[in-house]
């Protein structure tokens, strides 16, 4: 049955999500990797698409900005249509002065500002982590793509905050989390990790890099932002169909 926010019926869903935050890249990831890709929902503008990727199924689906909007669509799709992993790929802020604009983060952990998980259990500060074997296959692939010349930039694994404010950061914040070895930020990871947690499934961000937070030299123009995730896409559909 359709859920509140996802008009799709059982079956409508591969087991495998890739989940970009724009509904509009969605689409284009859609029409870019599927074999006949159809729309499976498209409730408030969250475009979803199901297609397979050689003869493999696999579904894309925005998820909207933030850990609130996130969290309504993996939660249903985890608890109603039978998802087993869900990936997303999105773009994040560098952070760590080993990370450049053009690369990408596969997120093995992230850090929050957010009370997303801090009521999952009463009394513990929550690890919000990837799923190892996903992070593994995506860190595979990119080893086998940087040996074939097959990647725009370099690729990190590491941990990652996940904000609730784009705009406002306290004074100091984000030189500490360098110096602690954080990579990136953006606003959904850690909310999809505690609900994959929840549910015994499985998830995983990869990130490109469209700007830094200590050096905005190379930010990435708005263009830029929507056709630089090449590298990201090929890791993530690596691990969605590992």
């Amino acid at each position: 049955m359709p859920t509140p926010h996802i008009r799709a019926h059982s079956g409508d869903f591969a087991p495998a999500v890739l989940m970009p935050g724009d509904p509009k890249r969605a689409e284009r990831i859609a029409t870019l990797i599927l074999e006949n890709p159809r729309l499976v929902t498209d409730i408030r503008g969250m475009l979803g698409f199901t297609g397979t990727v050689n003869g493999h199924p696999l579904s894309i689906m925005g998820s909207g900005m933030g850990q609130p909007s996130a969290s309504i669509y993996a939660t249903e799709l985890f608890s109603h249509y039978d998802v087993q992993r869900i990936i997303r790929i999105g773009t994040a802020g560098g952070i760590s002065p080993n990370v450049a604009v053009g690369d990408v983060v596969i997120a093995t952990g992230a850090h929050t500002d957010s009370a997303m998980n801090q009521l999952r259990i009463p009394g513990v500060n929550f690890s919000a982590v990837a799923d190892f074997h996903l992070a593994q296959a995506a860190w595979e692939e990119s080893q086998r793509a940087a040996a074939n010349g097959q990647l725009d930039g370099k690729v990190h694994a590491g941990t990652i905050i996940s904000r609730d404010h784009f705009y406002f950061t306290p004074e100091g914040q984000t030189e500490k989390l360098a110096a602690h070895g954080v990579l990136a930020v953006e606003m959904e990871a850690a909310a999809l990790y505690g609900i994959a947690a929840h549910h015994g499934t499985q998830a995983l961000a990869i990130l490109t890099v469209s700007d830094h937070l200590l050096d905005h030299s190379s930010d990435m123009s708005a263009q830029e932002r929507e056709t630089r995730f090449q590298s990201a896409l090929k890791l993530a559909v690596a691990a969605a169909l590992s």
